[in-house]
């Protein structure tokens, strides 16, 4: 989210928070992060195990060494139940660190979902999906690094043995629970085209987030609306739209464009496709307004069982005066292990 007002200007430049209202990590390439996106996508693919690693990288162009680092690994399967349905179960780590106080988020979760078919034949078919997910988190920073205003000298400059007076942290990291759950309905019309769309309820629980055990600062709950789909419009050219829709508390997100897949045929049976993609980020200031935060850039490469993603958004907000219109780039590694059990189309290709 806009983490920019909350963690890059008031952490990394003058560490004036007496209280530290964080916000979610996301990927501009959420479509290739689905734990993170909606724990109802546990275990939803055409394989039995998937793996899945994220990597981001922000603001460096601002930050450098102290930019907003975030990483995640996740682990899903999908289990037969019955004739036509499937249990998954995985789970997910992800680390998020940024500013010269290294404030740092770890998180560790496991999900379940079960994914009902609602009608359809034996080469389509239209499934509703409902999972949940639960484990802790760690946030930490390290308080000696921290700058406050009322060590500037007035002249410019910063002298980090002038005492702040600042007080009332008595914790520099903390663990709570995390919860979370969602719903998603995808229909598969055949071996190449698709749509979904869902929601997530991410921190059901609202843990205490404040750095000083005697106060209260609650985590804001985060609603997530998602949709996308996969159409092809002609033998080896096709479109993949998608739309992501993020609000916690105050701050407001949104994520659309498309993706346009070439395939690039079958060499002994193996599936070969690259994408191209455009797609755009607004999201909300608390005192401007809405406003256009990046142009994102993004292109993948699917090869039999590999799918390797990348992006980079193109800074348009008013920090682009800063960044020279540099935002963040983000690689994306999934790769699907496919078992002995065939059952025709089951889901769309995330």
């Amino acid at each position: 989210m806009k983490r920019i007002h909350t963690l890059l200007l008031a952490l990394c430049m003058t560490g004036l928070l007496p209280a530290l209202h964080a916000q979610d990590i996301h990927f501009s390439q959420f479509y290739l992060s689905p734990l993170n996106l909606n724990p109802a996508m546990t275990g939803v693919m055409n394989a039995n195990i998937r793996l899945v690693a994220n990597y981001r990288n922000q603001w460096a162009s601002v930050l450098r060494s102290n930019a907003f680092n975030t990483y995640s690994v996740s682990y899903d399967q999908r289990v037969a139940v019955g004739r036509y349905d499937y249990l998954g179960v995985g789970g997910v780590f992800w680390g998020d660190r940024a500013g010269e106080a290294n404030f740092q988020t770890l998180t560790g979760k496991m999900a379940l979902s079960y994914s009902k078919k609602m009608g359809g034949g034996r080469n389509n078919g239209h499934y509703l999906a409902v999972g949940a997910e639960g484990g802790f988190a760690q946030r930490s920073i390290d308080f000696l690094k921290l700058r406050w205003g009322s060590q500037h000298d007035g002249e410019g400059g910063f002298d980090p043995n002038i005492d702040s007076g600042e007080t009332g942290f008595d914790r520099d990291n903390f663990t709570f629970a995390d919860l979370a759950a969602g719903i998603l309905w995808f229909s598969v019309l055949d071996a190449n085209n698709n749509f979904y769309m869902g929601a997530a309820f991410h921190h059901l629980n609202r843990a205490n987030q404040s750095f000083d055990s005697t106060d209260e600062d609650l985590l804001y709950s985060r609603l997530t609306v998602h949709a996308g789909g996969e159409f092809m419009v002609g033998d080896r050219f096709g479109l993949v739209p998608g739309v992501i829709v993020m609000n916690q508390g105050p701050s407001f997100q949104l994520n659309a464009g498309t993706s346009f897949k070439f395939l690039m045929g079958q060499s002994r049976g193996q599936y070969q496709a690259f994408q191209i993609g455009a797609w755009a980020r607004i999201a909300n200031d608390t005192d401007a307004g809405i406003l256009s935060d990046a142009a994102i850039l993004s292109t993948r490469f699917d090869y039999d069982n590999f799918s390797l993603g990348f992006s980079y958004d193109i800074n348009i907000s008013p920090l682009s005066a800063a960044s020279n219109s540099n935002g963040g780039f983000e690689f994306a590694l999934v790769y699907k292990i496919l078992g002995p059990e065939r059952r025709n189309l089951y889901c769309p290709n995330f």
